[in-house]
């Protein structure tokens, strides 16, 4: 997102102590939930990966292209949006902050089954260390968007409730694009 906001000379959507509270808070607690689930039930039925394969398979690496495109033009466009709606760059960058944090919190719960669907009441149910993490995660978004101490910290200010839904709504739409790629790419090497 900084390369590309430098390239085309707009204005940072997040700003370097933003990008450092996702890094280090967000990003590592939710990797943190990922080292507690169990397996897929599908895992010891498929066959080991060939010694030769690479671990980065073409469509893992499919995979990230399309998410992180996806996270890009999300982030963007939450970001463009609010500068059209005439709000301040704090609020901007705010927004955009929390598009990625949604973003990260549905993506995590379409990586926790990335060989079957995440549309299960399992997959949905979870455990509890993935439902703590994000409940965590959330009331840490909050309290950074909304109580002005933490907003002099990360210059971040309140998000209208609109906006809000808003960036869940775009969350979802997210999960759903990439689960029915996931439906559609499985289909096909079945």
């Amino acid at each position: 997102m900084v390369i590309v906001a430098l390239v085309a000379g707009m204005a940072l959507p997040l700003t370097p102590v933003q990008i450092l509270w996702i890094n280090l808070i967000t990003s590592i607690t939710l990797g943190f939930a990922l080292a507690f689930e169990p397996t897929e039930a599908v895992t010891m039925s498929r066959p080991p990966r060939p010694r030769a394969t690479p671990i980065l398979s073409g469509g893992l690496v499919w995979h990230v292209v399309l998410v992180a495109a996806l996270f890009l033009a999300a982030v963007f466009g939450m970001f463009t949006y609010a500068l059209d709606q005439g709000y301040s760059l704090a609020l901007a960058q705010t927004i955009a902050m929390n598009t990625l944090v949604v973003l990260e919190i549905f993506h995590l719960f379409f990586i926790r089954n990335i060989h079957g669907t995440s549309l299960t009441w399992d997959a949905v149910k979870g455990t509890r260390v993935v439902w703590a993490v994000v409940i965590i995660i959330t009331a840490a978004q909050f309290a950074v968007t909304y109580l002005p101490p933490l907003q002099a910290v990360l210059g971040t200010e309140p998000v209208p409730l609109a906006d809000g839904l808003l960036i869940v709504g775009i969350g979802a739409a997210f999960f759903a694009l990439i689960e029915i790629e996931k439906q559609i790419r499985l289909g096909l090497t079945r």
